[in-house]
């Protein structure tokens, strides 16, 4: 099968397309003929920092047809439309993952918006909902809005009843981030977020803080209100995750931390992602993709999802 693999960490250009064995798939695996691959940011930072066996198939998200399945698994069946995520692997014609991290994709959704939906709207709806208990009528700031998860949070934050702060600069991802549910739209190039977001809350600042950014740490603990909740979730930032904590137990403040991995297959967790998908088939929800590139074109298409701010997911076809 073709695929895109590098060898060693470094830039976009490490990646080559390549041909390499099929995948094994094991008992409680099924493989997977991949239609979509969205690229998520920890494909980013594993393939710019993580060495690895070699040649090493990078890709956290896909969707496609079962093609195989494992003699353990009972609940999915050759031909059937899934999503999937596991910790490598994606960015290949074929995937084989474990059956319990992928999820049926209803009728009338696309691959594309199925193979992003899961990382970006689950994590969303775990920071939002899960840990960040947001209620009605609170205000709700998010960082890096016009990302995958970010978009993801501006829509699940206002179907909850919540006013929605967002932070991204361009005039076109502010309109969108308002058509999608955002009362505010910050750009943090022109205006200092902190400031704003206390301007807008009348100097309480804001009950929950979703950052996915995590070199923002400090700026989102200045803008959170006593007794509020940050929800600090990946490092797209890549900096250090160091934030002094003096002032948030003195506001009786509550941080939470957010890494998704093996959270997926949890019952709850799952089931989640499962309403997720028939709630974006049905129109309730929209996964935003930027930009559908080539497998043949990983290297461009990585160095377009790092350095030309995209609005929502880049995906890649086989």
């Amino acid at each position: 099968m073709k695929a895109a693999v590098y060898e060693n960490p470094g830039p976009p250009t490490v990646l080559r397309y390549a041909d390499v064995p099929d995948p094994v798939y094991g008992p409680q695996d099924v493989l997977i003929a991949v239609e979509a691959i969205s690229i998520e940011g920890g494909d980013l930072i594993n393939r710019r920092t993580t060495p690895q066996q070699s040649p090493w198939i990078v890709g956290y998200a896909a969707a496609g047809t079962v093609v195989a399945v494992g003699e353990n698994v009972m609940d999915r069946t050759v031909g059937q439309r899934v999503a999937a995520f596991d910790m490598q692997g994606s960015h290949a014609e074929l995937w084989a993952v474990p059956a319990a991290r992928t999820w049926p994709v209803p009728d009338g959704l696309s691959m594309a918006k199925a193979a992003a939906l899961p990382i970006s709207f689950g994590t969303a709806y775990h920071c939002v909902i899960a840990k960040g208990e947001l209620l009605a009528k609170e205000t709700v700031l998010i960082q890096a809005a016009a990302g995958g998860v970010g978009l993801a949070a501006v829509q699940l934050a206002r179907q909850a009843g919540a006013k929605v702060i967002a932070v991204a600069s361009g005039s076109e991802r502010q309109a969108r981030l308002g058509e999608l549910g955002a009362s505010h739209v910050i750009d943090r190039q022109e205006t200092d977020v902190t400031n704003e977001v206390l301007r807008l809350t009348g100097g309480r600042g804001a009950n929950l803080v979703i950052d996915p950014v995590g070199s923002t740490l400090q700026a989102s603990l200045s803008a959170l209100a006593p007794e509020g909740r940050l929800v600090f979730v990946g490092n797209a930032g890549g900096g250090g995750l160091n934030v002094e904590l003096w002032q948030p137990m003195q506001n009786n403040q509550t941080l939470h931390g957010v890494f998704m991995g093996a959270l997926f297959e949890r019952p709850a967790v799952h089931e989640t992602v499962d309403e997720l998908l028939m709630a974006t088939a049905q129109g309730r929800l929209d996964v935003v993709i930027d930009r559908v590139f080539p497998l043949r074109e990983a290297s461009g298409a990585h160095e377009y999802a790092e350095t030309a701010r995209p609005l929502g997911r880049v995906v890649m076809t086989p």
